[in-house]
């Protein structure tokens, strides 16, 4: 009879640790942690560090200053180029006007000038070829007058060409050279302008100033992060589900997210499962490693709910059953 109880009481406790086994097993909260992606602030210029405007633990929205490098030479550049535009453009438009006003008038003068002189030869070359007709005239004079008439008509030609190409300017090909010169005049002055913005570093979205890596005074190398942002959409929560739980998880499933001190779970919905197994994650939070084989799966928050949370800390995440 003692021997028939206790095996009943044997198989009760068998049966209660088979219910607690089979209820682990179908257990949907796993272990877990916040982390941050962050956004790594820097000039692509070397300098040194003039003016930090924001310190580690402050918040700024999208376009706030966060710091300045020297930039001496840049400003000068950015006035030579200036300079040499404007020179460019001077002489662009010159070449285009053609002509100075005064110039132009003086060979106007010289065409009218030239006008009545072959107006008079003409004449001339008329009243000689009369006496010529009539024997009055020798062929000596008729031959010159003939000549003189004509060379008087060609001069005209030749000065109303003149004038007619001072009024258009210099030619196509050296406007093309004063362009082109123009426009690169303009892009030196562009990419001055750029080294100054490269130099003067905005906030690129809200965020928080997660860390300071330089201070003023100090010499920053080129593209060497001088801040460090933490956006709230770049918080996320990574937690491992075994494999045998992995294939009842999908992309854009909500989950709840248990944090130590917060009175209610948070929402967030899974938006990256691991196509890799990992063996040994690298941080274990859960009191019992039953998977040797597991997968990491990321699920991002709102930004607004992730503002005040903090990469590192240690979670619990349930999923929806």
């Amino acid at each position: 009879m003692k021997n028939s109880s206790l095996a009943k009481v044997a198989l009760g406790a068998i049966s209660l640790l088979s219910l607690v086994a089979c209820s682990r097993r179908e257990s949907s909260v796993y272990q877990g942690y916040l982390e941050g992606e962050f956004v790594h602030l820097a000039a692509p210029l070397a300098g040194r560090l003039e003016k930090l405007t924001v310190s580690k633990g402050t918040r700024v929205t999208a376009g706030t200053p966060l710091f300045q490098l020297e930039q001496g030479a840049e400003s000068a550049a950015l006035g030579e180029a200036a300079g040499r535009l404007r020179a460019a453009q001077a002489r662009l438009a010159d070449l285009r006007k053609g002509q100075r006003p005064s110039e132009l008038a003086a060979l106007e003068a010289r065409l009218e000038q030239t006008r009545a002189a072959a107006e008079l030869a003409t004449r001339e070359l008329e009243r000689l070829t009369r006496l010529h007709e009539t024997k009055v005239a020798s062929e000596d004079d008729f031959d010159r007058a003939r000549l003189n008439q004509e060379a008087a008509v060609k001069q005209v030609a030749e000065l109303f060409a003149q004038l007619e190409t001072a009024r258009l300017g210099a030619r196509s090909d050296l406007i093309t050279a004063a362009e082109a010169e123009a426009a690169a005049a303009q892009a030196a002055l562009d990419r001055a302008g750029w080294s100054i913005a490269q130099k003067n570093v905005t906030a690129p979205r809200d965020g928080l100033i997660y860390d300071t890596l330089y201070r003023e005074g100090e010499f920053v190398a080129a593209a060497l992060p001088v801040v460090t942002l933490l956006p709230p959409e770049n918080i996320k929560v990574r937690f491992f589900v075994p494999e045998a739980a992995f294939g009842g998880i999908k992309a854009g499933d909500r989950v709840q997210v248990v944090i130590t001190g917060r009175a209610s779970p948070l929402d967030a919905r899974i938006t990256y499962l691991s196509p890799q197994p990992e063996y040994t994650p690298p941080i274990l939070y859960n009191r019992e490693n039953r998977s040797k084989l597991v997968f990491m799966v990321e699920a991002t928050f709102d930004a607004a709910v992730a503002r005040d949370l903090h990469p590192g800390q240690p979670v619990e995440v349930t999923t929806a059953k």
